[in-house]
Formats: structure tokens, sequence, C-alpha cells
């Protein structure tokens, strides 16, 4: 199962990225992970949101350039090791992890970590069917 990502473009200059979360916050649009790349002239944030297609839509309201990508969204035990397992049964599968990132949860003993692969549902089967879980944007939305 895929979440939707948002993935925002932005002009690497001050106040870029408060503009962005101001947009958020004055909408009651809560943020369940976040993570900021960057270059010289450009980033682009990548947003995990309680609704993806609304909060996409009013963002491009919002004269931002904004991309909706499917993403996996994995809970695994906060212990070391965890990610590596996961990591190792992908790569031996031959499937690439093009990027990711992370964050904890209200619940005990769960990290999550948002994962895009070249082929995400290729990915989706493999993760699948070792055991791990995978977690929907109504799950997401409780953690």
């Amino acid at each position: 199962m895929t979440i939707n990502q948002i993935s925002v473009f932005l002009e690497n200059k001050p106040g870029t990225l408060s503009g962005l979360t101001e947009t958020l916050a004055e909408n009651n649009i809560n943020m369940r992970a976040m993570s900021l790349a960057d270059t010289s002239d450009f980033g682009i944030a990548r947003i995990i949101a309680d609704n993806a297609d609304e909060t996409a839509a009013l963002l491009r309201k919002n004269e931002y350039v904004v991309k909706v990508t499917p993403v996996l969204a994995l809970e695994i035990p906060d212990e070391a090791g965890s990610l590596n397992r996961i990591l190792k049964l992908l790569g031996t599968k031959g499937c690439n992890v093009e990027y990711m990132y992370g964050f904890t949860g209200r619940k005990t003993n769960s990290a999550y970590m948002i994962m895009r692969a070249t082929n995400v549902s290729e990915a989706e089967k493999m993760l699948e069917n070792s055991g791990i879980h995978l977690v929907g944007t109504i799950e997401l939305e409780k953690v």
C-alpha cells in the first residue's frame, strides 16, 4: 500500500520555507513528516500530510510548484538494525532506494520510514511478502 507524498519546489532564500509552513498552518494542515533537500538555487520539501490531494490543491492555489508522488510508509521496530535488515532485503532483490526519511510516532517501540524506491510496486510486494508492515494513510494519521 502506498501513500501520497507532496514535493514542493522552493527558492533557496530566507523566509521561503516559513512561507510554506505558514500556508499549511493557516489552513490547519498537520504535517506528519517532512524532509528538506537543497541546492544553491532551490530546495525540495517532501511532506506527508493528512490529506495529500487537498494539501497539494491548496499549495497550487497559493502558487507553489507541487508534485504528488506515491511512496511507501514502513512501520519498523525502533531498535538498532531494523532498517538495515530491510535495506539488505531490498538490495539482495535488486531494488534501489532513491531516498528515505524517518520519524517516530506516539506509539512505543515504533519508528516510521518514508521510502521512495525505483519500482514502488515491486518494493511494496517484496516488503509485504517479507512481513514488513506497510502503513496506509488512515493508519499514519493515528501514529
